[in-house]
């Protein structure tokens, strides 16, 4: 079968949703998986957390080896290194070997990540048909989100990571048949000393947030500070370096500003509150962990839909007024999420998720367009890594904030759990704000140079 756009979308829309079923599938069953292996609270943070690490430290590096030795390979790479952790995590005794298999399926996940909307961008013209793309492929994050706890709850958690294993590997397989290979014209030589800078404060830096879930103290500090100096390394690196991984003129762009302080917004806010609402339903609400998972799965399976629908919106609205408006509707969703008591239903939570669903799945498929359209073609893998990176870094910083204001000792009542959950869901709600504010800025700045432009460009009279 040879490879057409249809079936290059596809595939990167495939492998996008089983990265996200690998990342969120041990969300409604952390305590299963807790018992099952004797992880107490630190190592249970870990394996909450280790997915993240691995995406976020591999997402910008791979979308770059993706641009300069082809996207279809590091894909296909990423795919079989996703397999082969849902395989270590299937199979680990002990707390220490699930970590370990969270952070390769994260690596994994990152290359699938990068890779996909650099593919898309390859086969598919910007236009109509570009929209069209990009809200499959949002689609499919949203899908994965969805049906990852699920998997976990529907059958024994060493199972559900075989299932996803499996399906990693298939994407693998069918990948070369299905989508063309593609790269940058001139290939640049490897930025080793930008890779080993960012990978290290990246890694540091969500290593020391998760420390920080489990309380104060110098190691995590002391991580933290360390992972900021080295990333202020990476910055350095970048600026001298004759061919950077990541060339800091790109953020001169108002438009990959915009795109990629959305991303950060998604992750402080919505996927930090999504991924504690879990526990706060069963321990704060009394529902049992299938009925958590299934009162949750209005975000994802809205988020699906609105972002199939996307490409019916008007195209002169730009990405950035697109992204303001998904995360006002976001934040308004979030706030439906205050107030609760013991005595609040899955309904209510149906309801609040839904309309957080509803701008959630435009903030998806406008991200997976700017995120490549905001860069030179030749740095697609870049774009997307760049914004995902954002995403899951501002999901481990969200995430945090979250897990620290909701739940310090682990052994909150009921009623002190909701209490402490609405100033973290205020405090996530403030955070998607300020995002939001800050792509406004930049749409305008956008606005006012292109009427510089236009102006710039007029014949003089006479």
């Amino acid at each position: 079968m040879p490879a057409t756009p249809r079936s290059t979308v596809t595939v990167a829309t495939a492998g996008t949703l089983v990265a996200m079923l690998s990342y969120t599938a041990p969300l409604g069953v952390l305590p299963t998986i807790a018992r099952d292996v004797a992880a107490g609270p630190s190592a249970q943070s870990w394996i909450l957390s280790a997915s993240s690490l691995g995406l976020t430290t591999g997402l910008l590096t791979a979308g770059a080896l993706g641009d300069d030795h082809g996207r279809r390979r590091v894909f296909v790479a990423g795919a079989l290194v996703l397999a082969v952790g849902q395989l270590l995590g299937a199979v680990a005794p002990s707390p220490g070997l699930v970590v370990a298999g969270r952070v390769v399926q994260g690596l994994g996940s990152a290359a699938l990540i990068a890779c996909s909307l650099a593919l898309i961008s390859h086969v598919v013209p910007a236009g109509p048909e570009r929209v069209r793309a990009s809200g499959l492929w949002g689609a499919g994050l949203a899908g994965g989100i969805g049906v990852g706890p699920l998997l976990g709850t529907v059958m024994p958690w060493r199972l559900a990571y075989g299932v996803v294993g499996v399906a990693a590997l298939f994407v693998a397989l069918v990948t070369p048949r299905l989508a063309p290979e593609s790269r940058a014209d001139v290939a640049r030589r490897p930025d080793v000393p930008g890779i080993v800078t960012l990978a290290g404060g990246l890694a540091l830096l969500c290593a020391g947030l998760t420390e920080l879930r489990t309380g104060v103290g110098a190691l995590p500090l002391a991580l933290l500070v360390i992972g900021l100096v080295l990333l202020a390394a990476f910055a350095a690196v970048e600026h001298r370096v004759a061919e950077p991984m990541m060339p800091l003129a790109l953020f001169r762009s108002p438009a990959l500003v915009a795109a990629t302080v959305g991303a950060l917004g998604t992750g402080l806010g919505i996927i930090a509150v999504i991924s504690y609402l879990s526990t706060l339903a069963q321990r704060g609400l009394g529902l049992d962990p299938l009925q958590a998972t299934l009162a949750l799965t209005a975000w994802p399976v809205v988020s699906v839909v609105t972002s199939l629908l996307t490409r019916h919106l008007p195209e002169r609205l730009s990405g950035a007024v697109r992204l303001v408006g998904g995360l006002v509707v976001v934040a308004a969703g979030m706030l439906l999420l205050t107030g609760l008591d013991p005595s609040t239903t899955s309904a209510h939570l149906v309801l609040a998720t839904a309309v957080a669903g509803l701008g959630t799945g435009v903030v998806n498929a406008t991200l997976g367009r700017e995120a490549v359209a905001s860069v030179p073609p030749a740095l697609a893998g870049v774009g997307s890594g760049i914004n995902n990176t954002s995403r899951y870094l501002g999901a481990a910083v969200g995430v945090t904030l979250v897990s620290v204001l909701t739940s310090r000792t682990g052994t909150e009542r009921p009623a002190q759990l909701i209490a402490n959950w609405d100033r973290a869901v205020l405090v996530a709600v403030a955070l998607t704000v300020v995002c939001l504010l800050v792509v406004a800025v930049a749409e305008s700045r956008s606005r006012r140079t292109a009427r510089r432009q236009v102006t710039d460009d007029a014949p003089i009279a006479g």
